[in-house]
Order: C-alpha cells, then structure tokens, then sequence
C-alpha cells in the first residue's frame, strides 16, 4: 500500500476551504472533510472537491444504534468519497451494519475504518472519563481487532500504535494515524504525537496533518515538508 498525507481541511466553509486548496497549483493532495466543513456546506463541498479531482477521506465518526448508521453510511454512500470511518466503540453489530449500508449495489464502496481511541486522549483521561481501566494501547488493540472481525478495512490510531495494529490485524489492515506534527511544533489539544518521519518508521499508511499546513506560512512548503518526511 502507497503512503500519503491526507490534509485536514478544518476551515469554517467554502470560501476558505476553495481558496486553500487554489494556492496548490497543479496538485491534487488527499484531503479530509471532516465535522466543521462538512456540517456548514453539507454534501455539496464533498463534490465540489470530488470534481477537482482530490482523494477524500470524509471524517464524520458515525456512532449510532446500528440500524440508524446503516442508513447513515448507506446516504454516505452515495458521495464519491475514497474514505470514511466511524466509532469502533459502536460494537461489532454496528460495524458490520455501516460496512452494509456504505456498499452499493454494484458491489463498490469507499474504505471503512473504525476510530479506536482519538488522538487526544491519554490514559489519564481514559480511566476517569470513560472509566476504561485497560491500558490504553491494550484498549486500541482490541478495538482494531473488533474492526478487523467485523469486516473494516483498518482503523485511525496513534502512529505509535500503527505497527503493532498491523502485526495483529496484518499489514493489509490500514492505519490512519493523526496526531503527526513537525519537530519542536505546538502539540494543541493533541496527546500522542510524532513527527511525519517517526509514523513513517512505525508503521502508519497514512498521516493526517492539519494545522501545521493549514497554519503555516506556505502551506504547500509546510505539505511538501511533509510530503518528503513521510513518504520519502
């Protein structure tokens, strides 16, 4: 499996996000559409950034009862899409119902990966919020092993957690890993981060990069940066 930067395009809407994506003149970087963007310009952003010919990961983290995610992915569905997730806390039984809903009747679909724990929790927070006292890593575990019973095709983890995922889970199984900042960067609300080069040695598929690019001064600079830290 390739490597790639997927760009989080965490803009308010349209006017900001088009105008982003402008400045990088002759490509076409994987992008995420996440909760922000896509909840202020709905379905229409997706395809206008479909029709410039951009690979999209929609990050919208479905969590439901699993008749209702079913019907959930199944609309998804119907966006053209590359990548999509959902919960992995959900249950096997609502996995399994989003995997059904988002394939359409010719057989296709766009990757389904399962969030295990986001990026900014840390064991302390997962022990007395949401009061799960395994070990955190053992907790991702599971959660990638559940993804993989349930028919996924991999899952967003920590890019510390990205080689053992595929040790368990097989190297097939992709790792979506944010959580990736520059050396010496502002870490935000982030609590298990590494640089592009570090996920590139642990193992992840893919990294999610947001405001180090978004943010910086030359975002394509900041992406090729990237770019060449990860994939080499």
């Amino acid at each position: 499996m390739g490597k790639d930067v997927i760009i989080a395009l965490d803009f308010p809407g349209r006017e900001e996000t088009l105008a982003f994506l402008d400045r990088f003149t002759g490509k076409k970087p994987f992008v995420k559409i996440g909760m922000e963007l896509f909840y202020a310009e709905g379905p229409q952003i997706v395809r206008e950034i479909k029709r410039r010919g951009h690979k999209i990961f929609l990050d919208l983290k479905l969590c439901d009862i699993p008749n209702t995610v079913k019907g959930g992915m199944r609309s998804l569905s119907q966006l053209d899409v590359d990548m999509t997730n959902l919960h992995a806390f959900g249950t096997i039984a609502m996995m399994e119902a989003a995997l059904e809903g988002l394939t359409r009747p010719d057989g296709t679909r766009p990757l389904l990966i399962a969030v295990t724990q986001l990026t900014s929790t840390d064991q302390m927070r997962m022990e007395k919020e949401l009061l799960i006292e395994k070990p955190l890593p053992e907790v991702v575990m599971h959660y990638a092993e559940l993804a993989r019973t349930a028919g996924l095709d991999g899952v967003v983890c920590s890019p510390l957690e990205a080689g053992e995922v595929h040790r368990r889970c097989g190297e097939n199984f992709v790792t979506v890993t944010p959580g990736v900042r520059f050396a010496g960067g502002d870490t935000g609300d982030q609590k298990r981060v590494t640089t592009p080069e570090k996920a590139r040695e642990l193992g992840s598929d893919y990294i999610v990069v947001g405001r180090p690019i978004t943010q910086a001064e030359d975002p394509v600079e900041a992406y090729e940066r990237c770019l060449q830290g990860f994939v080499g």
